[in-house]
């Protein structure tokens, strides 16, 4: 594994002027060691800029050690594997086996209105906890892993939890572009088009609460076998062409031409090996796919940081915005 000190000395480099400062996110750091190897790696390599951290997965204390000069934010669980607050194993939260219902699971139960908005808010706090023993500091930032954190109901939780705690940016997954996606299977579009609905209406929310998030998101198009430098220049021209307007909450610059300031999610890595790694129920298919690894080669691609150099893309972390 590289030193830590070469994680303090690898930083983006500067660029005069920029158009759009973009915070690159490795979500699901923790998941599993070859995860957190292949998300360092891309950090190394300038290919992402920050990382969000699962503090329930198995190696999220390997990831936190990794990650002392890395950008880090928390990537709240309510749906994978097991809580961290150890009065939620048997809760409105998990199954009989004491795990999280699942992704979809998660949705069904809301809506049928089974779960806890209480049960919610202790596992939310307890997970900040973690990160904070984990770390040694507050998330800069703070998103749900699956988007759990935009649904209903559990986006006013959510915006209390990081109100009360200070934690100051989150994200708002709306895509520009993803309307027009024709190629994307249809129940991911369905699914897309669900969290883009969920995401629209947490913006009140959010705002009442002062919790901010970049003007533009990106990554839901671009994500696995879909990442591409063709498929990641159109994700940024269609964040040129919304402009620092739209669904911000961010105060715009004075400038005649204001700075977009944007997040690409991302989930590279190398694939997990079989029963390494996961939330407490092994790695799911998402993590052993040779998805995680393209994406990884996309974003480490130096056609790729041309491209950013060219359209004066400076990455970034959500402190730097």
């Amino acid at each position: 594994m590289r030193s830590k000190m070469l994680l303090w000395e690898k930083r983006p480099a500067k660029m005069p002027q920029p158009r759009m400062m973009l915070v690159v996110t490795g979500d699901d750091f923790g998941y599993c060691p070859r995860r957190n190897r292949g998300i360092v790696d891309c950090f190394l390599a300038g290919g992402i800029s920050n990382v969000s951290l699962l503090v329930n997965a198995s190696a999220a204390k390997d990831a936190a050690d990794l990650a002392k000069r890395i950008p880090i934010g928390l990537h709240a669980n309510l749906s994978e594997g097991t809580p961290v607050c150890q009065s939620l194993q048997a809760s409105t939260l998990t199954n009989q086996c004491g795990f999280f219902h699942g992704k979809m699971g998660f949705r069904q139960a809301l809506e049928r209105g089974q779960l806890s908005m209480k049960q919610v808010e202790l596992e939310l706090r307890a997970q900040v906890r973690l990160f904070i023993e984990l770390t040694g500091h507050l998330p800069h930032h703070m998103d749900g892993h699956q988007h759990v954190h935009v649904l209903p109901e559990v986006r006013d939780v959510f915006a209390q939890v990081l109100s009360d705690l200070r934690i100051p940016y989150t994200r708002v997954p709306v895509e520009p572009g993803l309307h027009s996606c024709t190629w994307l299977p249809a129940h991911l579009h369905r699914f897309y088009m669900q969290v883009e609905k969920d995401a629209l209406d947490s913006i009140p929310v959010f705002s009442r609460y002062g919790i901010r998030w970049p003007d533009v998101y990106l990554g839901l198009t671009t994500m696995g076998q879909n990442m591409s430098i063709h498929s990641l220049q159109r994700a940024l021209s269609h964040a040129f062409a919304a402009g620092p307007s739209g669904t911000t909450s961010s105060s715009a610059s004075g400038s005649s031409q204001p700075v977009i300031k944007a997040e690409l999610m991302v989930h590279p890595g190398y694939p997990s090996h079989p029963h390494e790694g996961g939330c407490g129920e092994g790695p799911d298919d998402f993590s052993q796919s040779a998805e995680r690894q393209h994406e990884l080669n996309v974003l480490k691609d130096p056609s790729l940081l041309a491209l950013y150099s060219q359209e004066r893309v400076q990455l970034c972390a959500f402190k730097d915005l």
